[in-house]
């Protein structure tokens, strides 16, 4: 298939600074395919033969989420709307809101992944967990529904906060797990239902109820902290491997509870022998899982993968230090992961795409300058992907969400940053 569009990027590996890559193309990026490989994926999972439906069916919330995330990255608000039923009913399909309070668990407060039956027919909702409230809360606001009056707002808050143990960790559900994914959800469910407290350190105003605070946010951040290891990186426990995935969740949530000062040593309160300067060591862990073909790895020893360029690049972005990795390289490795045929995005070169890798692909591309760079069938630029709640910036800024980031060196920070608490000085940290 033809490219519809041509990323443009510099192929000097001195210059590695996204917001400069521009000078000569470095492959096709396939928009139209992308396009439709999104919007035509729901009718191909609901078929009675899909077994990518059937296997997938528990997590299908996350699955709309990662869709309709992805797509807002190609298209504006009111063309995802249009093309994905987001608010109104395309068909025979119910409209994605609906479809998402259909999955409301009123036993639990929360959401399930999904629900047995009809949206129309008493439907049955799997049990509430974090991770699908988190992706309803995230559906939601993209449809700039979160004031619909069918969201009890205070029993999803009473929801969350009932998930948070004496050590200021967070179980998924009633079943009890815990992790450090977990800790990221819970904080930000309760920034997009402005429900929020931040601790006593913070140096913003954001709405909350101070006075009656739903959790004890500074255990939430000293959990978070305990679970950060000798390497610099963080684990789903404390104790557990660094995992770059589970580094953006510590990292993200530091950064909506304004506590990203807690990875200097000097500020946390912990018995860890960690040396000043912990945001560079943990810049220094995640920037060596850059591959030689230019994609990133969870951890050490393992092959590159397109997720990655999700979680290790929005902490970078967080702490300011994009600069760290070769971003032309990883640009190249992403476009390569292209479905040319059928459009999406594999986790690595000649795999099969799925909706989870597009998203965070898109991210990639998003986060290092490049799609900001292709431009649209008209010539406007891409929307871009907020680092810290991962959603489109423009819906981050419509709500009032601010979280803290560091500056560069230099005390820049990206555009896209701006709307955020910018930590006092992190050029130095």
């Amino acid at each position: 298939a033809p490219p519809s569009l041509i990323i443009m990027t510099t192929t000097n590996d001195s210059d590695n600074d996204a917001t400069t890559a521009d000078s000569s193309a470095i492959g096709p990026f396939y928009d139209d395919l992308h396009t439709t490989y999104i919007t035509t994926l729901g009718d191909k999972l609901d078929s009675p033969l899909s077994y990518e439906g059937a296997v997938t069916e528990h997590l299908r919330m996350s699955g709309v989420y990662w869709s309709l995330a992805a797509l807002s990255l190609l298209r504006d608000a009111d063309e995802v709307d249009k093309l994905m039923g987001l608010t109104s009913s395309p068909g025979e399909r119910p409209a994605i809101v609906d479809w998402v309070f259909a999955c409301y668990d009123t036993r639990t407060g929360g959401f399930g992944g999904n629900f047995s039956g009809a949206v129309d027919s008493s439907p049955c909702p799997h049990d509430g967990h974090l991770l699908y409230t988190l992706s309803a809360l995230q559906i939601l606001a993209m449809a700039d529904a979160l004031d619909d009056e069918r969201l009890d707002k205070e029993a999803i808050v009473k929801f969350v906060a009932g998930l948070q143990n004496d050590d200021g960790s967070f179980s998924g559900d009633e079943w009890g797990e815990v992790d450090t994914r977990f800790s990221y959800c819970a904080l930000s469910c309760l920034a997009l239902l402005g429900r929020l407290p931040l601790p006593k350190w913070a140096d913003v105003v954001i709405k909350s109820d101070d006075q009656n605070p739903v959790i004890d946010i500074h255990k939430a951040v000293d959990y978070i902290i305990s679970c950060r290891n000798f390497d610099g990186g963080f684990g789903c426990v404390p104790g557990a491997e660094s995992h770059a995935g589970q580094v953006f969740c510590c990292i993200g949530a530091l950064s909506i509870a304004h506590s990203l000062h807690l990875l200097n040593k000097e500020n946390a309160n912990t018995s860890s022998n960690f040396s000043n300067g912990d945001a560079d060591l943990l810049a220094w862990w995640l920037a060596e899982r850059q591959c030689d073909s230019g994609g990133l790895n969870g951890r050490p020893e393992k092959q590159a993968d397109v997720c990655y360029s999700w979680w290790i690049l929005s902490a970078l972005s967080i702490m300011g230090r994009v600069s760290w990795i070769n971003t032309s390289k990883l640009g190249h490795f992403i476009l390569n992961c292209q479905d040319d045929d059928d459009g999406g995005i594999a986790d690595r070169p000649q795999d099969m795409p799925d909706v989870y890798h597009t998203f965070f692909g898109l991210c990639g591309l998003s986060l290092i300058g490049h799609l900001k760079k292709i431009g649209d069938r008209e010539g406007r630029e891409y929307p871009q992907v907020d680092p810290v709640f991962a959603l489109p910036s423009l819906i981050v800024q419509r709500l009032g969400l601010r979280a803290q980031v560091m500056g560069e060196c230099g005390g820049e920070v990206q555009d896209r940053l701006k709307i955020h608490a910018i930590l006092n000085g992190s050029a130095g940290f």
